[in-house]
């Protein structure tokens, strides 16, 4: 594989064998609070690819997420947009990672008004369905009757205990797709969505219809009243997609911004994998800038994750890593 722009492959240092991984890392802040930096993957096949991010030996699933970890104190999990979770998997994901890493979880597609393959779902789940939408090549949430809207919350809920019992679920993302707009059915549904979760959530929105001049306060003061964590982003501009860097925090626990790069070019563009859509390479005064508003945004709540969604080769690694480095210095 080609060497990815930028960086040279492999470049993410190995820890200072003197100070804790994580110090260096990704955690910074007060003892009694802390400020996780990490990536929106560990899987991704340009980070995986040889010689850019792991090791030679770091050439399975269980040693690269051990490698990973060691390294950093933060992830989210992508797979669980397109399919339910295993509970043999998040075990196996609690065993691998040392005591305190903390995985954030992406919700599933159905959770939060996009479609999904049919032929993903569990039989049990497609054998719930009208006759005419097992079908389909996709469905949406409004296609499942109760039962099976109840057995998709069930099934993603139960999954996830393993990283529960073991005090490592951070927060599941829900992350709304540029059609959900402001109305009382859309909060309705963030707060209906919570409850059949019964875990925490945390709230992205894509579309910046949400922090107009009209519903801006609004949209705050909903997160607000319902202690729902706002993910602060940092993406490109100029888009009716794009949301605007709003430096607030909606509930005392949590705190989050997401980096998704600043590649205008390709943020609406079609065909591409997530990988390339979100190819961008931070460079230090990017990152410098965020500093301070990172300490803004921390110091009004318990935990503060930072993830980078930059996933293509050893960008986001490289990004997280220099990030949580600046915070310490």
């Amino acid at each position: 594989m080609t060497a990815p722009e930028g960086p040279p492959s492999g470049s993410t240092p190995a820890p200072d064998p003197e100070a804790p991984a994580w110090q260096v890392a990704g955690s910074s802040g007060r003892d009694d609070h802390r400020i996780l930096s990490g990536t929106a993957s560990w899987t991704d096949p340009t980070m995986t690819a040889e010689g850019v991010f792991y090791p030679r030996d770091a050439d399975t699933p269980e040693e690269r997420l051990r490698y990973y970890s060691s390294l950093y104190p933060l992830v989210e999990v992508d797979a669980t947009y397109y399919a339910l979770p295993a509970e043999r998997v998040a075990a196996a994901w609690a065993r691998r990672t040392p005591p305190g890493f903390t995985f954030d979880v992406k919700a599933h597609a159905l959770m939060t008004t996009h479609p999904t393959e049919t032929k993903r779902l569990p039989k049990t789940i497609q054998n719930m369905l009208a006759e005419e939408d097992r079908t389909k090549a996709r469905v949406y949430l409004r296609d499942l009757p109760d039962e099976a809207r109840e057995a998709l919350f069930g099934f993603f809920r139960d999954a996830l205990q393993p990283l529960v019992e073991a005090d490592k679920l951070g927060a599941i993302l829900l992350q709304f797709p540029p059609w959900f707009f402001p109305s009382n059915e859309s909060r309705d549904h963030i707060v209906e969505v919570r409850e059949r979760l019964g875990l925490p959530v945390t709230v992205e929105f894509r579309h910046g219809s949400w922090f107009n001049e009209k519903n801006r306060d609004r949209t705050l003061d909903f997160l607000s009243k319902n202690a729902l964590p706002y993910v602060v982003v940092d993406e490109p501009q100029g888009f009716k997609s794009s949301v605007p860097q709003v430096l607030e925090v909606t509930s005392p626990d949590l705190a989050i911004v997401r980096f998704h790069g600043r590649n205008a070019e390709t943020w609406e563009k079609k065909g591409l994998t997530p990988a390339e859509r979100f190819r961008y390479l931070y460079k230090e005064p990017e990152l410098e800038e965020w500093v301070p508003r990172v300490r803004e945004v921390a110091a009004k709540a318990k935990e503060t994750h930072l993830l980078f969604n930059n996933c293509y080769a050893n960008y986001g690694t490289t990004n997280a890593r220099q990030l949580a480095e600046l915070l310490s210095s």
